[in-house]
């Protein structure tokens, strides 16, 4: 019989008042359900963010080291059912399970790092121009938030967001993403095991739409962090910003390379194609364009083909596979589509481009690893992001040529060069607009202790990660303490 999973509302696992139910199955094999989930609606979400602001004085008064050691407890806890973790995401989003460890490893490495900012101090004492008063600056939490979270990291980017939340004394309502709804059900009982208290921590799931907008416009709602799609991201913008609420979006990117002559060609390839086609290029870092100069395109080209096409597809248990795969058929569909698209558009197919359905395929959703050249920059492919196992080549004379290209996008979020030349390489990070900038380095993967977002429309501009995330979980408060006469 299929397990059922219900809300988190108070720390007591409660059905929806929907009395409805949805199935999350295995992007692998869809046959196989991994349980069945409550199918929330707004009256839910109002309970989860009562619940939440019901805990918030309490909560708020303890002590940031008191509140980073439940994040301590948490990373333990989190450690020693690594295993099991990394297995569901594995099984729940397709993600191989050698980068599944990866994510659990790091989200127990952001819920030490997080701990160990509850013992930072977090204000200044200032010079007043009165020398009988104590001028002081302190920060203080917002109260009820809203996290909405993405499937393609369905423990670490929730991570990333809760614990600065929490350490810095905010309770929490979270809204995973409809596609990974197990992880979220995973993270509560974390958080039920290390014994949290009442209300901090409230999860409810079900369709983004209804629960993100009873989200925001709840009154008791005071931020929203959101990390999804560009339009998601932009509708959700404009109606916190008519209630007057605090919102962080984290939206979409089409990060490029620059291949410069005097790169190492093979280090070059090796990381540009693990950028792009590592978990199905289904990361916002993911490397989506490769600009190479003409005098080495030839040979890079050769590389690339050839590595790619050794490059194992299925399952991602099994760890020899690379491309695993994508999220749901309406992912499998629209990148199908744009395969379809890039080649009416006259971009020279040099490896790839089938749906398979095949064999081991024929339950799953799989596409192969895909590699256009002789791509115009301002074609479809070039511009818009597909989040699929596709990399375009685009030919370029120079670098000046190149970091033009490079900019051209909507999208601001991870850029990289590959060369020799330290002073190319340095003037390309003073000129690239992205947020995250990598000298020889794969445009994905990035690290807890420094911030995390883009420019242009791939964020509203309140980084995540790092020092940065007190930024957004508080507000600054100025004191002023006069002696009594």
């Amino acid at each position: 019989m299929t397990e059922e999973f219900k809300n988190f509302i108070n720390n007591k696992w409660v059905d929806p008042t929907t009395e409805k139910y949805f199935e999350s199955t295995n992007p692998a094999n869809e046959k196989e359900v991994l349980g069945k989930f409550a199918s929330s609606g707004a009256q839910d979400a109002n309970l989860a963010i009562n619940s939440a602001y019901d805990s918030f004085n309490s909560w708020g008064k303890m002590s940031q080291i008191q509140r980073g050691d439940f994040l301590y407890k948490a990373s333990s806890w989190l450690e020693e059912n690594a295993d099991r973790y990394a297995e569901a995401i594995t099984k729940e989003c397709g993600k191989s399970i050698a980068e599944a460890q990866g994510e659990v490893g790091r989200s127990v490495a952001l819920l030490r790092y997080y701990a160990a900012q509850g013992s930072d101090p977090v204000g200044d004492v200032v010079p007043s121009v009165n020398a009988n008063i104590l001028l002081y600056t302190t920060r203080v939490p917002l109260g009820v938030v809203g996290l909405i979270t993405p499937w393609n990291f369905p423990l670490a980017i929730p991570i990333w967001k809760m614990a600065p939340a929490l350490v810095f004394g905010n309770t929490i309502v979270h809204k995973p993403a409809s596609s990974t709804p197990l992880l979220g059900s995973m993270i509560a009982a974390m958080w039920e095991a290390v014994g949290l208290p009442e209300g901090v921590y409230n999860l409810v799931t079900g369709s983004g739409s209804e629960l993100g907008d009873a989200l925001i416009d709840h009154p008791y709602t005071n931020a929203l962090s959101f990390t999804g799609s560009t339009y998601v991201g932009q509708s959700v913008a404009v109606k916190c910003a008519k209630n007057g609420m605090k919102y962080q979006l984290e939206m979409g990117g089409k990060n490029p390379v620059i291949i410069m002559p005097d790169a190492n060609l093979e280090q070059a390839a090796e990381i540009t194609l693990s950028g792009a086609m590592k978990y199905s290029g289904q990361k916002c870092t993911a490397t989506s364009r490769a600009i190479v100069s003409s005098q080495i395109k030839e040979e890079f080209t050769k590389i690339l083909t050839n590595k790619i096409e050794s490059m194992k597809v299925g399952d991602g248990m099994d760890p020899r596979n690379i491309v695993v795969p994508v999220i749901d058929k309406k992912s499998l569909s629209n990148i199908g589509q744009k395969i379809d698209q890039a080649k009416s558009e006259g971009c020279e197919l040099k490896f790839g481009g089938n749906i398979l359905s095949n064999g081991d395929f024929k339950n799953g959703n799989f596409v192969e690893p895909t590699l256009f050249s002789d791509v115009d920059p301002n074609s479809m492919i070039a511009t818009e992001e597909i989040f699929g196992p596709v990399l375009a080549l685009i030919n370029t004379q120079n670098y000046e040529d190149a970091i033009k290209i490079a900019n051209q996008t909507s999208y601001g979020l991870s850029a990289g060069i590959f060369t020799s030349n330290l002073n190319l390489a340095m003037e390309f990070a003073n000129n690239i607009n992205a947020g995250i900038v990598k000298i020889n380095g794969e445009t994905a993967g990035v690290e807890p202790q420094v911030p995390f977002g883009g420019m242009k429309e791939s964020s509203s501009g309140a980084r995540e990660q790092g020092k940065a995330a007190v930024e957004f979980f508080t507000q600054s408060k100025t004191v002023y303490v006069e002696r009594s006469a």
